[in-house]
């Protein structure tokens, strides 16, 4: 049984990165309406990615994500489209989001808390978070961890080759709440 709110309430979720040391999170504040094709855009614009690869939801060992009518070779796949992240998630508080089926960036997404809508908010909000997230096909958690050991390194054989991939810099540390959530309010909800 879902919970009974009000359709005025903000959601706040704290999305994770797992297997990250320091811990890259965001967390973030979404109208309880939310379908889970428009909280995948949120988590693509609150993390950083691209959304440039496939993703998936895990809702209690139920598989959510996008259908492909030409590629329709996983019948266990429910298409999340028209799908509600209270309606799937029922009483539960953490779920699991998959990005990047070669790299495998899984996030842990937990539903922190509930709160009274006070004026009508149609985009989510950044409240929080640490830490960039990893540029797109790095290789998953290991290859982060080996590109940020080249880049702290200018004598390494590749030093120049990674910083000129990423964009000519990158800092594993940064996160700018700001630019965030002028993403953020891009995605009406």
């Amino acid at each position: 049984m879902s919970p009974r709110l009000n359709p005025e309430t903000l959601l706040q979720l704290r999305i994770e990165l797992t297997y990250t040391e320091p811990t890259i999170w965001r967390c973030v504040l979404i109208p309880d309406t939310i379908t889970l094709v428009q909280l995948h855009s949120v988590i693509q614009e609150s993390m950083g990615w691209w959304n440039s690869h496939l993703h998936e939801f895990d809702i209690a060992g139920l598989r959510y994500g996008m259908i492909d009518p030409d590629w329709d070779d996983d019948p266990e796949l429910i298409n999340e489209a028209r799908k509600k992240l209270l309606k799937v998630l029922g009483r539960r508080k953490k779920f699991n989001y998959i990005y990047d089926f070669g790299d495998s960036w899984l996030h842990r997404i937990t539903l922190e808390k509930i709160y009274p809508m006070v004026k009508p908010q149609r985009y989510a909000l950044c409240v929080g978070g640490e830490n960039a997230c990893p540029p797109e096909d790095v290789g998953g958690v290991p290859g982060y961890y080996e590109f940020l050991d080249v880049i702290a390194n200018p004598d390494h054989e590749e030093y120049e080759q990674m910083l000129e991939w990423c964009g000519g810099s990158f800092n594993p540390e940064s996160f700018d709440i700001n630019a965030t959530n002028a993403n953020l309010k891009r995605i009406r909800l």
